[in-house]
């Protein structure tokens, strides 16, 4: 029986975690935002996250939300750095010079303190944190300290992730995060993308407007959109900009099934990716689609959801009052039919 394992180790002079159970493998990386830069199902030839052993370390530390699952906050655009809580107007740099907006938050880029790297007989288990107080450099913007929480635990179940976040403030805290998840197209290594198709269970489609941020209509879904409900989409090999949906409850192997699935249909692998149904949005976007990955991005809340003339049951902007947590929860695995 292979080993679970849990320690330290350096990938390319980076400290990183490895984790290693029931056949998975995977590297996280707590100097970048705790991003798994790596997830791997050795026994099966799958590369679930974009991955490639060519890639520098500085190149990921340059663009994080494109390589591994970076975790944001806050999730996608807000329109000119607006951002309006109950009880406070927020002003962040526009760092999206050409349109105008402030882009994927800043969590994803800071160093998190290892809390535990630890193994049991069947479990490999790591948990990060950062405390986010007025020695960040973004406090000056968004005085408001709070303190973000990882655990990743990997088993032959694949790897499941939980982050949670606690308002330290005495302040309404706006609660909005997302996973810019960058999956492989495609994601075995004699594989062609081609061959690679994904199945998402959408809602209403969202309209945005030529600086990516929602009009507040609502599209009908057409023959591209029903793509994704048929599992017939293929992510890679076309263009995708930003296909914004509600996430709706699907069925997998007649069972309720809340996430996507993206298969190879040669050698019928496949990568299905559960989040917790506090994801109310997806964003589907491919970097232009012949870079060999495609984002699946679940989110708690929609593209600038603090600005919109819309309900919160709609946008899903929500708040954490002083003291209060909450914590949202992804699960990756694979299937070999």
């Amino acid at each position: 029986m292979e080993l679970t394992t849990a320690h330290m180790i350096e990938y390319k002079s980076e400290p990183c975690i490895e984790l290693k159970a029931g056949g998975y493998l995977a590297w996280i990386a707590p100097g970048i935002g705790s991003n798994v830069i790596r997830l791997r199902d050795e026994t099966n030839d799958i590369e679930i996250f974009r991955f490639h052993k060519e890639t520098s370390i500085e190149e990921i530390k340059q663009s994080p939300e494109v390589y591994g699952l970076p975790s944001l906050y806050l999730p996608n655009r807000l329109n000119g750095g607006r951002l309006k809580t109950t009880d406070a107007l927020y002003s962040l740099p526009v760092n999206e010079k050409d349109l105008a907006n402030f882009i994927h938050g800043f969590l994803h880029k800071r160093p998190y303190a290892v809390i535990e790297v630890t193994a049991t007989e069947h479990q490999a288990i790591a948990r990060t944190e950062y405390l986010y107080d007025e020695n960040d450099d973004y406090f000056q913007y968004l005085p408001i300290k709070f303190k973000a929480e990882f655990t990743f635990t990997l088993s032959e179940k694949g790897l499941e992730y939980a982050f949670t976040m606690t308002n330290l403030s005495s302040v309404q805290m706006p609660y909005g995060v997302c996973t810019h998840t960058t999956m492989m197209g495609p994601f075995t290594s004699d594989g062609r993308g081609e061959d690679m198709r994904l199945y998402v269970p959408i809602g209403e489609k969202w309209q945005l407007n030529d600086r990516c941020l929602p009009t507040g209509v609502f599209m009908p879904l057409d023959n591209h959109d029903r793509q994704y409900l048929t599992g017939s989409m293929v992510p890679v090999k076309q263009i995708i900009n930003n296909d914004v949906y509600y996430a709706e409850m699907g069925d997998i192997d007649d069972k309720p099934f809340y996430g996507i699935v993206a298969t190879d249909l040669a050698s019928g692998k496949e990568i299905r990716y559960e989040v917790s149904q506090d994801y109310k949005f997806w964003v589907i976007w491919n970097d232009w689609g012949e870079k060999g990955y495609f984002c699946p991005e679940p989110m708690t809340w929609i593209i600038d959801a603090p600005n919109l003339p819309l309900a919160p049951e709609d946008t899903g902007y929500t708040e954490l009052a002083p003291g209060e947590s909450k914590t949202v929860t992804q699960h990756f695995y694979t299937v070999v039919k």
